[in-house]
Order: C-alpha cells, then sequence, then structure tokens
C-alpha cells in the first residue's frame, strides 16, 4: 500500500497509521509529518530512536509532533541529582527519563509540545528548523514578538525562552528535537527544576537558567492544537507536501517492529541514572538527638550511579565502630538510591543488638542519608 492511500485512511478514519512489517521503511520518498497518539515519555522518546535507526532518510524528511504527561527529561550526559529535585518528583509521581540528545533539563507536561526533525546528516540545519517554528508562529499570531538566538533557543519579547534545542548526529542521520511552551505549569516547572543536593561535584553537563513564559501569557486564545496545527502546515508548505498529519501509536509492533524493548529500556535504572556521569558528594548534615545537635560530615563517589567509596564521619561512639563500619561497606557498591539504602539500613538494623537507644540512632543516621540521595 502506498504512503498516500496510508494518509487519506488515517485522516477519514482519524486511526493510526498501519504499514507493512517493515515499518516506514518500504514507504515512498517526500516529507511524513505524525503525531504521537501517546502521552508516555518514555514511549515518544523511543519513537525518536526507532525512526533514526530504521527510517530511510536519504529521500525524506520526517517531523514528528508529541506531547507527555509531566515528566522531567535530561540531557544525555547529565547528572539528574544536579539538575533537578529527584525527591519532589517521587512525590509529585512525576517521571524522571534520560534522552539520547545533548543539551540541558526540561520539564514537559501537556502543555508543553514537541518538535523532532528528521534528515540525513548532510542536511541537518537546526537553525532552519526554528525559523521554521518562528515563522509558523507569525502566521498565526503576527504580533508575537518571537525570535532565534544564536544559542538556538526562541525567545519571546526579546527575554523569556519559550523554546530550547537539543540534537542527536547519526553516522548518516540526524535529528534535532525542540520544545515549545504553550500552558506548561510554570509553578512546577520551576520547583523540580531547582536541586535540593548540597556538596555534589561533577563534570556532567549542567543546564543554563533561563526565565521562561508561556506563549499562552501571551495570548490567552492561543492552544496546542493551534500551534501543532500551525507548525505541520507550515512544515508542508516549506517541504511542498500535503498537510496531513499521520497519527502513530508509540506501542504497536506491527508499525515499529522492535519499539518497545527501546522503551523498556529508557525506563531502566541502569539507563535513567546509571548512565550518570562520574561525581563525588562531600557535605555535611545536623541531626537533633535528645536536645543533642550532632555534625555528620559523608564523603561519596559515585560511578555508574553507584557509591563507589563512602565514608562517614560520626561523632566519637555515637554509633559502635562495628556497626558504622558495616554500613559504610553495606552501601559501598550499591545503587546511589534511597530506596536501596533504606532496604540495607533495614536489614543491617535487625542482626544489630536489640536496643532501643541504638536502634534510634541508627534509624536517625540512615533517615539523613537517605535525604542526600
Amino acid at each position: 500500500m502506498v504512503l498516500q492511500s496510508l494518509l487519506k485512511n488515517c485522516l477519514q478514519l482519524s486511526c493510526i497509521l498501519r504499514t507493512p512489517k517493515a515499518g516506514f521503511r518500504s514507504t515512498t520518498s517526500g516529507g511524513l509529518i505524525i503525531q504521537s497518539t501517546s502521552s508516555d515519555v518514555y514511549q515518544n522518546l523511543a519513537v525518536e530512536d526507532w525512526i533514526l535507526d530504521h527510517m530511510n532518510l536519504e529521500n525524506r524528511q520526517v517531523l514528528f509532533l508529541w506531547r507527555n504527561s509531566p515528566a522531567v527529561v535530561i540531557g544525555r550526559h547529565q547528572n539528574p541529582w544536579q539538575e533537578c529535585n529527584l525527591r519532589l518528583l517521587r512525590q509529585k509521581n512525576i517521571k524522571l527519563a534520560r534522552r539520547r540528545s545533548g543539551g540541558g533539563t526540561v520539564y514537559h507536561d501537556l502543555g508543553n509540545i514537541n518538535l523532532t526533525f528528521f534528515t540525513t546528516r548532510k542536511k541537518y540545519e537546526r537553525m532552519e528548523n526554528l525559523k521554521l517554528v518562528v515563522k509558523a508562529l507569525k502566521a498565526l499570531r503576527p504580533q508575537l514578538d518571537v525570535h532565534v538566538t544564536d544559542r538556538y533557543d526562541i525567545l519571546l519579547d526579546g527575554q523569556y525562552k519559550i523554546s530550547g534545542t537539543a540534537a542527536k548526529l547519526g553516522r548518516t542521520t540526524a535529528y534535532h528535537h525542540c520544545t515549545l511552551l504553550c500552558n506548561a505549569d510554570k509553578f512546577v516547572l520551576s520547583s523540580v527544576l531547582k536541586s535540593p543536593y548540597k556538596g555534589l561535584k561533577s563534570n556532567a553537563t549542567p543546564s543554563v537558567p533561563a526565565s521562561v513564559k508561556n506563549l499562552f501569557e501571551e495570548d490567552p486564545s492561543l492552544t496546542c492544537e493551534m500551534l501543532l496545527d500551525a507548525i505541520a502546515e507550515e512544515y508542508a508548505t516549506q517541504h511542498q507536501i500535503d498537510h496531513h498529519i499521520t497519527l502513530l501509536n508509540p506501542a504497536d509492533e506491527t508499525v515499529l517492529p522492535g519499539i518497545n524493548n527501546k522503551t523498556k529500556e529508557l525506563q531502566t535504572w541502569e539507563w535513567v541514572y546509571g548512565k550518570t556521569p562520574k561525581f563525588s558528594v562531600s557535605t555535611c548534615f545536623n541531626m537533633v538527638y535528645k536536645d543533642s545537635f550532632l555534625d555528620v560530615k559523608v564523603d561519596m563517589d559515585v560511578k555508574h550511579g553507584r557509591i563507589e567509596v563512602c565514608n562517614i564521619d560520626l561523632p566519637e561512639q555515637w554509633l559502635p565502630p562495628a556497626l558504622c563500619s558495616e554500613l559504610v561497606k553495606s552501601l559501598t557498591g550499591s545503587k546511589f538510591c534511597p530506596n536501596e539504602t533504606t532496604t540495607l539500613a533495614t536489614t543491617l538494623l535487625r542482626v544489630c543488638p536489640q536496643d532501643n537507644e541504638l536502634h534510634s540512632r541508627w534509624n536517625l543516621l540512615c533517615k539523613n542519608m537517605v535525604t542526600l540521595m
């Protein structure tokens, strides 16, 4: 079945595109505009990987449109403890994902649009893509003061960032993706993108803070759907293709063979946390115990998300030295993770002497250790 027939079926029936087992590889040349029917961040990131790995981009360019439920997405070479408030993410049940491209950390929700431009590496040009987005915005609302910066951001009113950029360059193919703030929850955005963790030292790529603004704040009549349609129309005009948006289910193995394995890999602890560049933690925390104030110094080296070296400096005789040594020994090699640390501490507590005061001190120490993670 040729591409044009598939597109007509999709539009007429408002259904998900279905192609032969070979996926998109068997379709004819030309531009293609795809929109995900999923709001799952891992599924949508997996689609990017799949298209880059499997689609023949030699004679075509592809625009992928997608939106996510609340999620924080970090760059390939970033440190999540340095970039966001992981405790708050867990409390609010906000997902954390690591993408395969570089760049900084972004907050996604359904008020944020994501655009991915796929080309061959030779045709890759992120500035032209961003100019396309600006042109679409201007066509929709001519009064909008929007422009592209040398850092490949899109600014509103000359100072507010409404779009950030990242990219992945393969040997022969490439993609450039960017965000567009329409009506995102700015309070949650600013809260989750503020790290509370102290004493971290890392060579990981840091994000550059910026003032942000929603397009909705400038013009309350704007919606994500309007913006998506305007960008798709401008893309179709520039690439001389029909203005058709093909809906895609990112879990459909008949269209995207092997996609679910890609999705599962992006959800693993080993990918999200284990790919963090090596870092160290050197910090102090105060504990209050029976009206006494105690200073505890902790030094750790973390590699591949696991504690490689651990030292805990406690006031003398506050805990039996053997017990403290056992905690350090157990932490070494374990994941730098509150759940794993809590499990280790609980296990050790079962084998230590049945002493209520000792147990209280132990629980206090472990509770504070968990806050470092």
